[in-house]
Formats: C-alpha cells, structure tokens, sequence
C-alpha cells in the first residue's frame, strides 16, 4: 500500500499542495491529469528522486518520506526508459543488484530469468543503444523489476512507441501484477491507456486528486 499524506511539493515556480491519495497493495493504478499538472513530479516525490516540503508518504507501514531512493525499494522507469547506452542488455538488467551488492552467479540467474519472461533473451549482449523503442522499454522494465520490489513507478512508458508496439506493451504491462506480486503506479495522459490497464485512476485537477474507477472516465 502507499499513502501520501498532506503532500506539499515546490519546483521552482510550480508547486502542488495538500496532496492526498492513498494506493491499495497489488493494484494497478493510472495516474492521470493535464501536461504540466504534477503527475511526474509526485511519482519522483515517491521514489524520493524530488524532496517534499512537507507531509508524508508511507510504503505499507513504512514512513519513506525522508529515505534515500535505494532504501525505497521501489522500481522506476522513467519516459524512454533511460538505459545505459554503451552497456549490454544484460548489464543494464543487473545493474541495481550489483549496486546492491549480489554475488555475480545471483546476478546472472536473475537476469536471466527477466531476460526469458520479457522476451528478451536474445538480447543480452547487444548494447542498448542499438536497440529498438519497444526493446528498450523491455529492458527497462526489466531492470526496474530485477531486486523484486514491491512498488513499480511507470513514467508515461508507452508515448514513444508506434502503435503495433504499444499492443505489445499493453498486454506485458497488464501481466505485471500476475507474474510478479507488485504494485503498479503507472503516470499517462491517456485515456486509452488508462481504461485498458487500470484497477483505479487517479486523476489530477486543480491541485486536487480525485478517485475514478476507468469506466467514469
């Protein structure tokens, strides 16, 4: 479960106040609203990528407000996917279980495991700037997942993509919560993407977050 709690966020000029919502464990939630509205900057809040001013934000029944990104276990893949270009798929895959210090034995089964339920195992050692939008987004998502997390945040995943791999996407997207136990937090504009893969909205206005279900869309 996450809980923001009174969230009171600054950036520059923009700033978001009294945010509140809360997330139910294993849901898939979309987080929707106007460019510009604050959607990235809450789930970067949450991932503790951008400090709060004030309030809080709980992961079950851990306050996380203060805690640095890696103690949050949550994964994050943010638009494009961002990978490492000049490493392999299969060193970006492990990346966060090497930081986090796994034997290398460990590191290669897991990556190995990601790398056969993406669809991607015969990308391993091709580097990731030679890769399609699709496969990056494969990647990226499988790093994110790689040190089993319990939350994953989804920064507009599919906006750059045609429409033949978004179908791709939409069905790896909705067995997230299936094949591997987590919680998804996933920020669009899209409605389409929202009725298709959502449990809850979230929507953003005027400041305010309000709870639809994707049919009241």
């Amino acid at each position: 479960m996450i809980v923001c709690v009174n969230l009171n966020i600054e950036q520059g000029d923009f700033s978001l106040t009294d945010v509140n919502f809360e997330i139910n464990k294993g849901d898939y939630v979309v987080l929707m609203g106007k460019t510009g509205c604050g959607k990235t900057t809450v789930m970067e809040s949450i991932c503790g990528l951008r400090q709060i001013k004030s309030g809080e934000i709980w992961l079950e029944e851990h306050n996380i407000s203060a805690d640095m990104p890696a103690k949050r276990e949550i994964g994050y893949v943010p638009q494009d996917g961002v990978l490492f270009k000049h490493m392999t798929v299969a060193q970006n895959i492990g990346f966060a279980l090497k930081i986090r210090k796994w034997d290398k034995h460990k590191i290669k089964e897991r990556v190995n495991e990601l790398a056969q339920v993406f669809g991607i195992d015969y990308l391993l050692d091709r580097e990731a700037h030679d890769l399609s939008g699709g496969e990056k987004q494969r990647v990226a998502l499988a790093r994110a997942l790689s040190f089993y997390p319990k939350v994953i945040c989804l920064d507009e995943p599919l906006s750059a993509l045609d429409e033949h791999t978004k179908d791709d996407m939409f069905n790896l997207l909705s067995s997230l919560k299936q094949n591997f136990d987590v919680t998804v937090l996933h920020v669009t504009h899209s409605k389409t993407e929202a009725v298709k893969l959502a449990d809850k909205v979230l929507k953003f206005k005027n400041g305010e977050v309000k709870e639809l279900q994707p049919t009241e869309l």
